[in-house]
C-alpha cells in the first residue's frame, strides 16, 4: 500500500500579520535583536521568515520559542500560528543538527550593510529605509500616511539647507511646545528627506550632506515619538538614522543616535542597554573632539548606573560629566546641542539621584534646574517642575509635591508632551487620597480641570 502523500504546508498567517509592512529581512532584524535581549542566538533571516509564513516550520526550536515569547508575552505558539509543542513529541526520529554558520556579531546591520553595498549609493539607502516604493513612501513601521513623491530633480545645496531648516525649526518648536504636535509634520519633512536621497540626482558632496541631514532628521523624529511616548516608534526611528550614520561613515551622528538612544532605553525600562548604548556614544565622541558632547553622554551613563541602583558607578560617571562640562564649549560641539547647559546638566544629575531614592539631593539639583532654565525652553521648565514634584512626593512631603504638581500644571497649556502628562498622572494618583491637605485639594482640582478642558 503506497504510503499517503505529506500534506500540504498551512501559511502561517499570524506570523505575517505581525510582520505587517516590514520586509522579511526588517523582521528578522528585530527578532535576533529581541534574541539578544534575553541572551539568545538565533540565526534568523529573510528566508527564515519565509519558511515561517509558507508554513514549512510548523513548530519553533525552543530558541526561537523563547524570543517569541519575549516579543509576544501574550500570545502562545497556537496564538502565532504554529502547532503546539506536545503535537510532536515521540513523532520525529533524532536527527543530526548542525550547528548554525557563525554570524557577525554586528548582525544587526547585516541585511543593511549587504543591501547598501550591492545596490550602492542613495538609492540603495532609500530601499532599505522602505522608501523606494512611491505608493508607499512612509517610514517602516510607522503609522504615518503616504505622501506624494515629487518627480526626480537635480537635488542642490539649496534642497540640503531646506531640509536642515526644517531640523532646526522642529528642534525650536519642541523646545518651546513638546512633541505632541509635532509628530506628523515631522514625518512629512523625514520622508521628504529621504525622498529626496531616493529620487533626486546629485553629486557626491551633496549625498554625503543630505544623509547626515536626513540622519539627523530622523533622530527629531524619534525623539518626538519618545516625548510623545511612542517608544516602539522612537526605537525604530533611532535604528534607521544609526544605519544611515553606518553608511554614511558619519561619527557625529553615531554619536547623535546612541545619546538619544541611551535616553530612551532608560525610560523604556532597559538600563543595560541604555548603558552600553551610552558607552558606545562616548567611543564615538571621542573621535569628536567636543568635551560637551562626552560630558552628555557620561551623563547618559550616569542615568544607567542610577537605575541599576550602582550608586558608585554613577557617581564617577557624574564627576568625569561635570570635569567634561568645565572645560567648556569649543567649536567642535553639534548645534544640536544647544539645550544643553547648565539648567540641562542640573537636570539630568536630579534624576539620577531621584532614581537613587536621594530626594534631597534630587530636589535640590531639580530646583538649580528650574532656576538656570531660558524662558524659552517652556518644554524643559515643565520637566523640572514635574520632576520636582516627583521628587518631593518621594521625600513624603506632599504639600511641596502639590505646589510643584500645581507649577507643572500652569504649564499645561504651552505644552504637549505625553511623557510629561505622564509624570504628572502618577504625581496625581499618588496624592489623590490626601485631599485633607490644602495643598494636594488644589493640585488635583486644577489638574483635573486640565484634563477635562
Amino acid at each position: 500500500m503506497a504510503a499517503a502523500a505529506p500534506a500540504a504546508p498551512t501559511p502561517n498567517t499570524a506570523m505575517r500579520e505581525l510582520r505587517g509592512d516590514r520586509s522579511p529581512a526588517e523582521f528578522a532584524v528585530v527578532i535576533r535583536r529581541a534574541a539578544r535581549e534575553i541572551g539568545e542566538h538565533v540565526s534568523c533571516d529573510a528566508r527564515y521568515i519565509g519558511r515561517v509564513e509558507a508554513g514549512e516550520i510548523r513548530c519553533p526550536n525552543y530558541a526561537y520559542e523563547r524570543v517569541f515569547r519575549h516579543l509576544w508575552p501574550d500570545r502562545s505558539l497556537t496564538d502565532l500560528g504554529f502547532t503546539p509543542r506536545t503535537a510532536f513529541r515521540g513523532l520525529l526520529p533524532a536527527r543530526r543538527v548542525t550547528p548554525p554558520t557563525p554570524r557577525h556579531p554586528d548582525e544587526e546591520n547585516d541585511d543593511v550593510r549587504r543591501r547598501t553595498f550591492l545596490g550602492g549609493g542613495p538609492t540603495a539607502l532609500a530601499a532599505v529605509l522602505g522608501l523606494d516604493d512611491p505608493a508607499r513612501a512612509a517610514v517602516p513601521g510607522s503609522a504615518l500616511p503616504p505622501a506624494r513623491v515629487p518627480a526626480p530633480r537635480r537635488v542642490g545645496a539649496a534642497d540640503v539647507q531646506a531640509v536642515e531648516q526644517a531640523v532646526r525649526d522642529i528642534r525650536e518648536a519642541d523646545d518651546a511646545h513638546g512633541a505632541d504636535n509635532l509628530f506628523d509634520l515631522a514625518g512629512q519633512s523625514l520622508r521628504g528627506a529621504y525622498t529626496l536621497l531616493n529620487e533626486g540626482e546629485y553629486s557626491l558632496a551633496t549625498e554625503r550632506r543630505l544623509q547626515a541631514t536626513a540622519g539627523e532628521l530622523a533622530i527629531s523624529v524619534g525623539w518626538l515619538a519618545h516625548d510623545s511616548n511612542r517608544l516602539a516608534d522612537a526605537r525604530s526611528f533611532y535604528a534607521e538614522a544609526l544605519a544611515t550614520s553606518r553608511m554614511a561613515n558619519d561619527t557625529a551622528l553615531e554619536a547623535h543616535v546612541f545619546c538619544n538612544s541611551a535616553f530612551l532605553a532608560r525610560d523604556a525600562g532597559r538600563p543595560r542597554e541604555a548603558l552600553r548604548a551610552a558607552q558606545a556614544g562616548q567611543s564615538a565622541a571621542r573621535q569628536l573632539d567636543s568635551d560637551r558632547l562626552l560630558a552628555l553622554l557620561a551623563l547618559r551613563e550616569a542615568g544607567a548606573w542610577a537605575v541599576l541602583r550602582d550608586r558608585a558607578a554613577c557617581e564617577r560617571a557624574l564627576s568625569r560629566a561635570h570635569t567634561l562640562f568645565d572645560r567648556g564649549e569649543s567649536e567642535a560641539d553639534p548645534e544640536w546641542m544647544s539645550f544643553f547647559g547648565e539648567a540641562e546638566l542640573a537636570g539630568l544629575e536630579s534624576q539620577c539621584w531621584s532614581a537613587l531614592g536621594e530626594w534631597d539631593l534630587a530636589g535640590d539639583r531639580a530646583g538649580r534646574a528650574i532656576a538656570l532654565q531660558q524662558p524659552h525652553f517652556v518644554r524643559n521648565r515643565m520637566l523640572y517642575t514635574a520632576e520636582l514634584a516627583h521628587d518631593r512626593l518621594g521625600r513624603g512631603d506632599l504639600a511641596g509635591a502639590a505646589e510643584y504638581g500645581s507649577a507643572a500644571v500652569a504649564l499645561l497649556g504651552e505644552v504637549r508632551s505625553a511623557r510629561i502628562r505622564a509624570m504628572l498622572a502618577d504625581t496625581a494618583a499618588r496624592l489623590r487620597g490626601h485631599e485633607s491637605v490644602r495643598e494636594v485639594r488644589v493640585f488635583l482640582t486644577g489638574y483635573d480641570r486640565s484634563l477635562a478642558a
